[in-house]
């Protein structure tokens, strides 16, 4: 993989910084933010009130260069002492810019830190959140740990929807898990991004999203080990503009063409890429009976057409059609 850029590292802008920005932390909690600054102030004053002995630092990065309305609240949170750290802008639109931004600048300014989580920029960590996490890496020795985001609607009348694969979170129990899907809940070692290089999020899918699916697949690949712990929760307030039917239909073509190029990327030859699509062709009949079977056990039609909007978004996207959700043109200021 290439290495850093120094190019796009020239790019960004320090915009805030805490009065005594202490280089030897050895945990950071990355933050890309993007037109929420409402949300971003209810992210870091839950991280303001996380119980735990543990220093850490926050890397925030505003994604919105125009009007960069997180910076103020970022600058807020660090010069008051309530948090250490800093934030940049990184003029680069798109999730995977972002993410990247915050993981390179986290790694270059903190030499010390072993351990990197991240939460988004519309969540709320529980207080035991970064605690919990950082004690499980440090008694499983895996590489990789999630816990689990749950959904807070706007519209309680939704509330049925968390059971929605759209929201609900991949594992129910803590232990050593498979593979993990989401960076919105996450601690990554140091150790990874030296095995992986940089940029750690494929740029391919910047406007698409699943760059986190992508990164996690490629670190089982190496034999990376994951664990889940249930207790680490984090809530994400889910807006109505995210639970009409029109978002989960594109969220689940969406989730297809993550699941089409993340296996694509496995497929190095025109016959393997060829057999790939003929699958996913395949699946669309058999995404009907998964449906059939969710309307029998859930009673709700949204949520069992998802395997069938699943599958006929990776079919889609074999054919280079594809929804960009993460353009900013895309995206409700």
């Amino acid at each position: 993989m290439d290495g850093p850029d120094p190019s796009a590292r020239a790019l960004r802008a320090l915009v805030a910084l805490s009065p005594r920005l202490d280089p030897t932390i050895e945990t950071v909690v990355c933050i890309p933010c993007f037109r929420r600054p409402d949300y971003l102030r209810r992210t870091l004053e839950s991280l303001v009130g996380q119980r735990t002995r543990r220093r850490f630092a926050v890397v925030m990065v505003e994604n919105d260069v125009s009007k960069s309305e997180s910076v103020p609240v970022a600058a807020e949170f660090l010069a008051s002492g309530k948090l250490s750290g800093l934030c940049v802008i990184e003029p680069r639109q798109g999730n995977c810019h972002a993410i990247n931004a915050a993981f390179e600048t986290a790694l270059r300014m903190f030499p010390n830190a072993a351990s990197f989580l991240m939460i988004d920029d519309d969540e709320i960590a529980s207080p035991d959140w970064l605690e919990l996490m950082l004690r499980t890496a440090d008694a499983t020795g895996a590489e990789i740990i999630g816990g689990p985001v749950f959904p807070e609607f706007d519209d309680e009348r939704k509330r049925g929807l968390r059971r929605h694969p759209a929201f609900a979170p991949a594992y129910e129990v803590s232990g050593p898990v498979p593979v993990i899907y989401g960076c919105g809940n996450c601690l990554i070692r140091r150790s990874v991004f030296d095995r992986l290089g940089t940029p750690a999020f494929d740029l391919r899918f910047n406007f698409l999203g699943g760059g986190d699916t992508d990164f996690f697949y490629r670190c089982k690949r190496l034999g990376m080990r994951f664990h889940w712990v249930a207790e680490a929760a984090i809530s994400e307030t889910v807006p109505q503009s995210r639970t009409s039917l029109k978002w989960l239909v594109t969220r689940g073509l969406r989730i297809g063409a993550i699941n089409y190029h993340v296996q694509r990327k496995a497929t190095p030859t025109a016959w393997l890429r060829a057999k790939l699509t003929i699958k996913l062709l395949a699946a669309l009949p058999l995404s009907l009976v998964y449906a059939a079977y969710a309307i029998l056990t859930e009673r709700k039609g949204t949520i069992a057409m998802h395997p069938v909007t699943v599958a006929i978004g990776s079919a889609l996207a074999a054919f280079g059609l594809e929804p960009q959700p993460y353009k900013a043109s895309k995206i409700a200021s």
